[in-house]
This record gives C-alpha cells, sequence and structure tokens, in this order.
C-alpha cells in the first residue's frame, strides 16, 4: 500500500467529513482514510489501482478543494 497525504480545504462540519470520506472510499483499492475536520489534514493508504491525483480529483469533485 502507499499512503497519500495532503490538506483537504472547505470541510465545515461533520456532514462534510463524511462526503470527504465516503467520496474516497468510493474509489478502489483505498485501505485505510483518515481525515481531520479540525486540520483538514487527510492521510489515505491506497493500492496501485489508484493514485493520489485520482484522490484528489474525488475530494474536489465532492466540493472542496485540496491544499
Amino acid at each position: 500500500m502507499q499512503t497519500a497525504e495532503f490538506t483537504i480545504i472547505g470541510m465545515r462540519d461533520e456532514q462534510c467529513l463524511r462526503s470527504v470520506v465516503n467520496a474516497i472510499q468510493d474509489l478502489p483499492s483505498i485501505g485505510h482514510v483518515e481525515v481531520s475536520l479540525e486540520t483538514g489534514l487527510a492521510t489515505i493508504e491506497h493500492g496501485g489501482f489508484v493514485s493520489e491525483g485520482d484522490i484528489r480529483q474525488a475530494v474536489e469533485d465532492s466540493g472542496f478543494q485540496t491544499g
């Protein structure tokens, strides 16, 4: 498994957090997902079928920015 870390910008509450986590978990070969509502830091373990760019795109498609 590979690990991607980046910041998610624009989350305001638990509903935003759930939307982001669900968008990431819908991708193939996602292992562990940890996202902090307070800091926006996302740590995602993923397999070779998905890239960090794919994960960032899923977050952006769910309405949030990545930094």
